[in-house]
């Protein structure tokens, strides 16, 4: 299990089906379908906090506040710093369990001989896009969602990286990489972060253990001839690390050799020292 270490996040406590957090000084209790145990619940701030998400039994869900806090507030991962707002759908725009992997490529791009063109996909508010700009790469970032590219942007402007080589692109991630093919571009590096499940602008449906080995198949025609990494991460629960490692070895690892490796990542719980398990990498790495 590879961890991530925060100051501004902590897991306090996790019990019946929820998590205790504290977002630099704001405390939530969030959902979280991992979380099958029933433990007492001892820390106070289970019983101050200042506001709990409920699901709702027809999907989606609410907000409950219990004390005033901002509406929007920052927390920082070493240099990079995070815009946190509570959303509609339990999230907070920061999957604190991916400091882990932003540390990764800080230490792979920097330790490159070359500065590094990097395309990130699924990209999201740019956990790992600040990782990779502040590290000395180019990037690419892409997101179907325009809300979340505008938010990444405002997340590289908090962290003072507006300077930094960033083209922001508000697109399909396969239909992008597609055309990249045709034009001919490459990349010294990938990261990648689909969704599980959900639909296309058609209609289409995507379902991440139907579709995944082909779109790394696909990601892998815009790898430059001497590739550095490529990072593959799920929130799919029936898909293992094994068999993410398995499909990248079978891809990458015929065509440029290198080494793989595969983990569960997590979150280190302050109250019982436990880890909860918060998703699987695969990487591959030169």
């Amino acid at each position: 299990m590879r961890v991530a270490n925060w100051q501004d996040y902590e897991l306090i406590d996790s019990s019946s089906g929820e998590r205790l957090e504290r977002w630099g000084d704001i405390i939530l209790i969030r959902p979280d379908p991992q979380v099958i145990w029933n433990t007492d619940k001892k820390n106070p701030l289970w019983y101050n906090s200042h506001a709990r998400y409920h699901r709702s039994s027809s999907g989606g869900g609410r907000w409950e506040i219990y004390k005033k806090h901002p509406d929007v507030w920052k927390i920082r991962y070493n240099d990079l710093c995070f815009q946190i707002k509570p959303m509609g759908f339990k999230h907070t725009g920061v999957f604190p369990e991916q400091a882990i992997n932003w540390d990764f490529l800080n230490q792979k791009i920097r330790n490159s001989s070359r500065q590094l063109n990097v395309l990130n996909l699924f990209a999201y508010t740019g956990g790992a896009t600040l990782a990779c700009a502040n590290a000395g790469a180019k990037v690419c970032h892409v997101d179907a969602s325009k809300g979340m590219v505008q938010w990444a942007k405002e997340n590289a402007v908090v962290s003072g990286f507006s300077d930094k080589p960033v083209r922001w692109l508000v697109d399909d991630c396969v239909k992008f990489v597609q055309r990249e093919i045709r034009r001919g571009n490459k990349y010294d590096g990938i990261i990648m972060d689909p969704p599980s499940y959900g639909r296309g602008p058609n209609g289409e449906i995507w379902k991440l253990e139907q579709q995944l080995y082909s779109l790394i198949e696909l990601c892998s025609k815009v790898l430059c001839e001497t590739p550095e990494f490529f990072l593959l991460n799920s929130y799919t629960t029936g898909l293992s690390p094994a068999v993410m490692e398995y499909m990248l070895g079978v891809i990458l690892g015929k065509k440029f050799g290198g080494k793989l490796s595969s983990s569960e990542i997590g979150l280190k719980t302050t109250e019982t020292g436990l880890v909860l398990p918060c998703g699987s990498t695969a990487i591959w790495q030169s």
